[in-house]
């Protein structure tokens, strides 16, 4: 029988930002963006404002409606990063079966340091006690055969606490919850379970699994199993830099765009960000992807091939403006647009080789100078050294993808 743990760093954001500012540890507090560039929602909260009611993803004008004295402030991802990989860093002592799913969760296999350390509750305790004393934040573990439990085990009892689901007690434990605490479980997929009655994961896990394949196809077969305890997927080592897919970075505007050229504007920034992650992990896209969400808050993605790999920011820009005159009609203003580079490869390999020697050359030349560039803003910030377009509305291109982007959760599948 496995032992996995899942370990949920508690209300993240705002514990390292009142670990940094101690006078606001006893008052509501809220990590949000930024209302005036119309990112304003909030992105973590402390125990106080929970306590008020306040829920992430809401509005700030909402959350402080029922919290008058929600004191907010900006996020700043380096401070969380670093906590973040001094925590793994106490998960690694106990077993190198990490996996992350996203910048504050992971799930750890101690199956194999049982012996060493004691039980699976022995070893969660002395985790939370550890970060706790070691870092000054405090953490809820889940404690499990399986992933999918020990998820739900650290959501159960917070902040600060270890919960045991084991395969003797989960049903007494897991099936009186309602649907929507099973991983994956959504709004969508819920109203679905909830028209055949099936409101809790217990009857989930006792109805016949045609039933959830006819209406839900593969993905019913899947919660059928998650709800009875037969998750069997492995918890998986992955690094801060293996199995990268995709590299992307987009925005909600802080006005809405209007024609093309403003759409360029952002796209520019968007591209510069991505082409220099690309770079940063020595790699190239062979692909493009572009999403556009209009006003009305409709969205669509589209995609398209390069001619050959690259990590230039010029191509990955001709490229998204492409995709965006060939599929967008301007039916509508749009409010936030993304670039993701897809399809990648390593930077060294997959090169063709031109028959014209002259245009090697100059690629070469640009690949050298983006390199040149990436040198010169790691040394003076990012806006030593900006493209003149940016200066046309520094509104609209005053921001730092690549250093600001938010971190999302992996997916639980490969």
């Amino acid at each position: 029988m496995r032992t996995i743990l899942h370990v949920d760093l508690n209300n993240f954001y705002a514990s390292v930002e009142c670990l940094y500012r101690p006078e606001l540890r006893n008052l509501p507090v809220a990590v949000a963006g930024d209302p005036e560039n119309r990112h304003g929602i909030i992105l973590a909260k402390n125990m106080i404002a929970k306590k008020l009611g306040v829920k992430t993803g809401e509005a700030i004008w909402e959350a402080k409606l029922k919290a008058p004295g929600l004191i907010t402030v900006s996020p700043d991802f380096a401070k969380y990063l670093r906590f973040s990989r001094l925590a793994r860093k106490i998960y690694y002592d106990y077993t190198d079966q990490v996996e992350p799913f996203g910048i504050d969760e992971c799930w750890l296999d101690v199956t194999g340091s049982v012996r060493i350390f004691g039980d699976g509750k022995t070893i969660a305790d002395t985790i939370r006690k550890r970060v706790k004393e070691e870092l000054g934040i405090t953490v809820s573990i889940g404690v499990s055969f399986n992933k999918i439990f020990a998820k739900l085990g650290s959501d159960m009892k917070k902040p600060d606490a270890t919960t045991m689901i084991s395969h003797e007690n989960f049903q007494e434990i897991v099936w009186p919850l309602p649907v929507e605490d099973l991983l994956y479980v959504g709004r969508s997929t819920s109203k679905k379970l909830r028209n055949f009655g099936l409101t809790t994961i217990g009857s989930v896990a006792q109805v016949d699994v045609n039933v959830l394949t006819n209406n839900l196809g593969k993905w019913g077969e899947v919660l059928w199993l998650f709800a009875n305890g037969l998750d069997t997927a492995p918890v998986r080592k992955i690094e801060e830099h293996t199995a990268v897919k995709s590299i992307g970075n987009g925005t909600t505007c802080p006005r809405d765009l209007v024609n093309n050229e403003d759409v360029r504007l952002v796209f520019t920034v968007l591209a510069e960000s991505v082409a220099a992650r690309l770079r940063d992990y020595g790699l190239k896209c062979t692909a493009v992807q572009i999403y556009l969400r209009d006003n009305l808050l409709y969205s669509c993605t589209r995609q398209g091939q390069l001619k050959s790999p690259s990590y230039l920011s010029t191509e990955i820009l001709t490229k998204a403006m492409e995709l965006l005159l060939t599929n967008y009609s301007w039916q509508r203003p749009l409010r936030s647009i993304g670039v993701r580079a897809l399809g990648l490869v390593t930077e060294k390999d997959n090169v063709q080789l031109s028959l014209f020697d002259n245009i090697d050359e100059k690629r070469e030349q640009q690949e050298s100078l983006a390199h040149t560039i990436d040198a010169i803003r790691s040394r003076f910030g990012h806006g030593s050294l900006l493209r003149a377009s940016c200066l046309l509305d520094s509104r609209l291109t005053g921001f730092n993808p690549k250093e600001d982007h938010v971190i999302h959760p992996v997916s639980f599948f490969k």
